[in-house]
């Protein structure tokens, strides 16, 4: 396995996982937040959260739209991937997404 494009995230999922069907299988997503605190110059805590897309397909993609919950928390692993679409004014967007590879399902909601 390469190390070169690998990140791993524990948070929680904040929504419900959303599922496209293809022709050819298909494809799970859901947000997931992560949260770090640090204490500032002042020596106050300070809470930082960052959201994450999550895009899963094949036999995860399955596990996630069975299991995975707004709320649940949930580690993965998996590569970052950027990428373009025009919308529907046809102003082009950019989306960082993690494509998943592997997940582990860890506490409750």
């Amino acid at each position: 396995m390469s190390l070169r494009n690998k990140v791993t995230l524990i948070g929680r999922t904040g929504k419900e996982v959303e599922t496209v069907q293809f022709e050819n299988g298909k494809i799970a997503k859901v947000s997931m937040a992560t949260t770090d605190y640090y204490t500032n110059a002042a020596g106050e805590k300070v809470e930082e959260t960052q959201w994450h897309n999550l895009v899963a397909n094949g036999k995860l993609a399955d596990i996630m739209e069975k299991y995975v919950e707004k709320g649940k928390e949930i580690a993965v692993e998996g590569k970052i991937v950027y990428r373009s679409y025009d919308d529907k004014d046809g102003v082009k967007r950019y989306i960082t997404e993690i494509r998943v590879e592997e997940l582990v399902l860890l506490g409750s909601k």
